[in-house]
């Protein structure tokens, strides 16, 4: 089975003539991506030889990419990792991609439903969850609201309505 593949960025388009390419950062910084030396690129295993720039519109380098119209053809590729090349995390800390897939049960470990997103607008992470009728809700990632505990989200039902 291949390893869970992490998405840090989106390519946006081309930047210049050169084959760099502008992304779009799903990390914190662009240190984030930059770290990695290798990254897939939609079907492609490239090499990262810079990234450029600070916010979340930096410029990307791949050695493999070396005109426009390469640059042009990688544009709404995402760019991602395998899980294991992340860094460690610290006590509490998560990824979200983590969560995706995860069962939501309630105190008494009765199925509540399953993680499908992780949103985050500014005020704290929130769990859309998708419960077994198909409606989905979005529940804030609090403790005591819903909390992380061994490979599972235990929820707080009077959150769901």
């Amino acid at each position: 089975m291949a390893e869970k593949l992490v998405t840090l960025a989106a390519v946006t388009g081309a930047h210049g003539v050169g084959g760099e390419v502008r992304l779009k950062l799903f990390t914190a910084d662009a240190q984030g991506i930059a770290r990695h030396r290798q990254v897939r690129v939609g079907d492609r295993l490239l090499t990262l030889l810079s990234v450029k720039g600070s916010g979340k519109a930096p410029i990307a380098r791949f050695a493999e990419v070396t005109d426009r119209s390469g640059a042009e053809a990688l544009r709404g590729e995402q760019v991602a990792v395998p899980r294991s090349a992340l860094p460690p995390l610290e006590e509490g800390e998560y990824y979200h991609a983590d969560l995706l897939g995860l069962p939501c049960v309630d105190a008494g470990d009765a199925p509540i439903g399953t993680v499908t997103a992780v949103e985050n607008f500014g005020a704290g992470d929130l769990l859309e969850v998708e419960q077994p009728d198909g409606r989905r809700v979005l529940v804030p990632f609090r403790p005591g609201i819903a909390d992380l505990r061994d490979d599972r989200i235990v929820l707080d039902p009077q959150f769901l309505a």
